[in-house]
């Protein structure tokens, strides 16, 4: 199913690219306590001896580093190739493995998919082997392990929720047995989608308002509900999602910033959840694919037409978000929400789970429940924080009002954690989808079964019982 070496040593934790990220961790950010110099090679029994060592695990799964294990993000391609899918950005580099998901040509050989498939899986392995090695251990407390469990429960829900996404169905991997988890099938989308929900509801349990630590960098409470709120919106559970979000938003632990620079810089208080950038030499990859390196360079990654069609006059996301250069005497936009080419200061901080969203979840889940008022009133939060004016669409038109909670979802959210491509995928009424579920000529190329990505062929040599996505040959 995965690539066997993520499982060749089975005695080891995470050694060597887990140690960088620590020792990132204890200089640029107090996550946790790490213990003073690591060692590069723990075994297993020496990872979980204590709580200390334990934490020292549980680092390497939030990090964000490049060549490591931890968050599946740190390389952009995840950003990059929803980005192209939804059209929020088409390509212009020279790499043609990312053109295909743009014009919907993308096959089963592509390197991105294989790439963010095993990222995925390999971050799903690092937290079933903490849960594996906390679960009934005497030397740690019982708080402690109740404290860890929800944590890992919360992230391996976010990573399943992006990859059945993504994939629909994948296998169902919540141990650490190779011999087992290398032949498993596919399960369904339903049966992901019930183990998400599973995690979720018993991290729910287990964790509280409070931060465990410093900033938003691990989960607390309300990453949980903010993700059961998407989770339940996904999956058309419009009361649950509105009731999840409602308690996200009335739980007073966040706020929209004014100043729109700062929604993405550390210790944001609009961050439900993000990690550090640790990256001695450059800062985010978003930044250092998308901004141009001169102010008169094309970007590799320029924003599409019928994305700058939706900024309204005075959209201050539009002047904050988004960079311009001209090129050959025209204006070529490009995603601007992270500036740091370089490492900043303050840093800048992945987000992963973000407060203007929620809002957006609730506005739709109201309007689907016939709430229309609620939906709008949120609609114009996000709205007046952006510079403008309340929306002008028909409030008593159910159609109407949830066609406005997608525009503002594409102005707010764009080239952020697949939300666009996602948006497409799950609604008919998006104006790039009339009802018929067919899509126009704006997205060339598309076709019903673009809405899920290949399973990797690669992935599929290693495990013969993975089938393949329907269309994809």
């Amino acid at each position: 199913m995965i690539m066997k070496k993520i499982f060749s040593n089975q005695n080891k934790i995470l050694a060597g690219g887990l140690v960088i990220a620590l020792s990132s961790f204890a200089s640029c950010k107090k996550l946790i306590e790490i213990p003073a110099n690591p060692p590069s090679n723990i075994t297993r029994q020496q990872a979980f001896a204590d709580s200390s060592t334990a934490l020292s695990t549980v680092a390497g799964v939030y990090s964000l580093t490049p060549g490591g294990g931890g968050i599946p993000y740190q390389d952009g391609e995840f950003t990059f190739v929803t980005s192209l899918s939804g059209h929020d950005v088409s390509n212009n580099s020279s790499n043609s493995d990312q053109t295909v998901f743009f014009n919907y040509s993308l096959t089963a050989l592509n390197s991105e998919i294989n790439d963010i498939w095993l990222a995925h899986y390999t971050e799903i392995y690092q937290v079933n082997d903490i849960l594996s090695g906390i679960t009934g251990n005497s030397a740690l407390s019982a708080s402690f392990v109740k404290q860890i469990t929800g944590e890992m429960e919360f992230v391996r829900a976010y990573c399943y929720f992006n990859m059945v996404n993504l994939f629909g169905g994948v296998p169902l991997v919540t141990t650490t047995d190779y011999n087992t988890n290398a032949h498993l099938p596919r399960t369904t989308s339903a049966a992901i989608y019930t183990q998400i929900e599973t995690d979720l509801n018993d991290a729910a349990k287990k964790l509280t308002a409070t931060y465990p630590s410093a900033g938003h960098l691990r989960a607390n409470l309300y990453t949980v509900r903010a993700l059961q709120a998407k989770v339940n919106l996904y999956q058309r559970n419009w009361q649950a999602a509105y009731s999840e979000a409602d308690s996200v938003i009335n739980s007073g632990s966040f706020s929209l910033s004014t100043d729109l620079t700062k929604v993405f810089l550390d210790e944001s208080n609009e961050a439900i959840w993000q990690v550090p950038i640790l990256n001695q030499y450059q800062g985010s990859s978003e930044a250092g694919n998308f901004i141009p390196y001169s102010t008169d360079s094309a970007p590799n990654y320029p924003v599409t037409d019928s994305l700058i069609n939706q900024f309204e006059t005075g959209d201050l996301r539009m002047a904050n978000w988004l960079g311009v250069n001209v090129v050959n005497g025209q204006n070529v936009y490009y995603p601007a929400k992270y500036k740091d080419q370089s490492p900043t200061t303050p840093a800048t901080d992945y987000m992963l789970l973000r407060y203007a969203d929620i809002y957006l979840v609730r506005a739709e889940a109201a309007a689907q429940l016939n709430n229309l008022s609620q939906a709008i009133t949120d609609i114009n939060t996000i709205r007046t924080r952006a510079g403008l004016t309340g929306t002008k669409v028909d409030a008593t038109s159910k159609t109407a009002v949830l066609g406005a909670v997608l525009k503002e979802r594409r102005t707010e959210m764009f080239t952020e954690m697949g939300n666009r491509w996602f948006d497409l995928n799950r609604t008919s009424i998006d104006t790039k989808y009339p009802a018929s579920g067919q899509a126009p000529a704006v997205l060339a190329g598309w076709q019903p079964f673009s809405a899920l990505y290949a399973i990797p062929q690669t992935q599929r040599n290693l495990n013969i019982a993975l089938t393949q996505n329907p269309g994809y040959h």
